[in-house]
């Protein structure tokens, strides 16, 4: 659980903006709020230039990427993150950046050492597996040199204090697993504790088990954005939308566990501004309902929940949002989750999806059920089903709406009514 910066700054975010954001992520901490993430293009003097040569990269003299001073005032004097890295914990938050992976372009052709070791950047460069999307670096090669590369960025990183790292064009388009199982080994030896999260998707499920030994995380739909429904063309699946990520997230259902979370990506919801990583400055283009349902579907998935928002123009809704105590519990405590089996439900579903996620086996101290309702359909839809039909033993059951915090009702069914894009979640006992 956490914020990101990509959504709402782009490659443009600096200090002064970064900490107003984790002041505010600071002040919902108790509701299990952590993580606060950098994302790309930190080490950019110019992040609005075209190319990486118009960017100006910044990098030391063994050729790993550092925050640029002018963006990051407490980076002067070689200082790099770390006092940066030191007031978030200060805030009882946790720190983390963006890199694409590799190795940039002009520290290979200027061949800098590789700290800590005999090797130089050519050495460690695979120049043949460039990024198809940025034109900044090299890939790293699967070599000794190319892992000293890895194991030296580490352990200057872990000396900041980070405990996060994001990793880009590594787990598709293309898929890098010989730069992931480096990354995953520079980590540890580290001896810190920094998750690692694979981007961009979609991750392949066939390469599930991969991902999952060396990874926490790892994305599995390429960027979503904010909308229902995106056009797609070609084999291109950017922007990728709340609708199409339902069949997305069942699909990897089985591979959630604690350690190994996949996921759908951030939650660009309330104040996209002042320059989102795509598109015009905004407001999410989301409903409310469909900002809720995504919210659902995220929490039910036990999906991790990394926030989008410009949160120093959070407004009351997506606080609603971000705040739901019962929603939060659900996302980190349950211990199963799966779409139900709309064939069980008989008809009325046809338009919609049903998820079932449960804490514990009953009898359980903390024992609680828990069932979701989307309607993906464009028009209000009443859901009607017995527990039984979905799975609960027993004709009744006592039953809270989550989401409208009512009290617990006992019932045989429920009958809900829900508008287009719409959701709800009861909670079980």
């Amino acid at each position: 659980m956490g914020w990101n910066s990509w959504d709402a700054y782009g490659l443009t975010i600096n200090e002064a903006d970064f900490k107003a954001n984790a002041t505010v992520l600071a002040g919902v901490k108790q509701f299990g709020w952590q993580y606060v993430v950098i994302d790309e293009g930190w080490y950019m003097e110019n992040p609005l230039g075209d190319k990486a040569e118009s960017q100006k990269y910044l990098w030391d003299g063994n050729g790993i990427l550092i925050p640029v001073p002018s963006r990051f005032p407490t980076a002067a004097n070689g200082a790099g993150f770390k006092p940066l890295a030191d007031w978030v914990h200060a805030q009882g938050l946790k720190f983390g950046i963006h890199i694409l992976r590799g190795i940039p372009r002009q520290v290979v052709k200027e061949n800098l050492p590789i700290a800590g070791s005999s090797f130089h950047a050519a050495d460690a460069a695979d120049t043949t597996a460039t990024c198809p999307w940025d034109d900044g670096n090299y890939g790293v090669a699967d070599n000794a040199a190319g892992q000293a590369y890895y194991d030296s960025m580490l352990k200057l990183y872990a000396g900041w204090g980070l405990d996060y790292i994001k990793v880009d064009c590594i787990s598709d388009h293309p898929y890098r697993p010989t730069e992931i199982r480096q990354i995953a080994e520079a980590i540890r030896k580290t001896g810190r504790p920094i998750v690692l999260s694979l981007s961009p998707g979609p991750t392949q499920l066939e390469h599930a088990a991969e991902v999952a030994k060396y990874a926490q995380m790892w994305r599995i739909s390429d960027d979503h954005w904010d909308g229902w429904t995106f056009e797609h063309h070609g084999v291109s699946e950017i922007p990728f939308g709340v609708r199409d990520e339902f069949d997305r997230l069942a699909a990897w259902a089985p591979y959630v566990k604690p350690g190994n979370w996949p996921d759908p990506d951030m939650l660009p919801e309330g104040s996209l501004t002042p320059h989102p990583g795509v598109g015009e400055p905004r407001q999410s283009r989301l409903t409310r309902d469909e900002q809720q349902t995504e919210f659902t579907l995220w929490a039910i998935a036990r999906s991790p929940l990394i926030l989008g928002a410009n949160l120093t123009k959070l407004d009351e809704f997506t606080k609603s949002l971000i705040t739901n105590q019962s929603i939060l519990f659900m996302n980190q405590n349950v211990t199963y989750s799966h779409p139900v089996d709309l064939a069980s439900l008989g008809t009325g579903f046809e338009n919609a999806r049903v998820w079932r996620a449960t804490i514990n086996a009953p009898g359980a101290r903390n024992y609680a059920e828990f069932f979701a309702f989307f309607n993906l359909d464009d028009k209000p839809v009443t859901l009607r089903a017995t527990w039984t039909q979905l799975g609960l033993e027993g004709k009744k059951h006592l039953a809270l709406n989550v989401w409208d915090e009512g009290g617990f009702k006992e019932s045989k069914e429920v009958s809900v009514t829900l508008p287009a894009h719409g959701s709800t979640v009861y909670e079980i006992r």
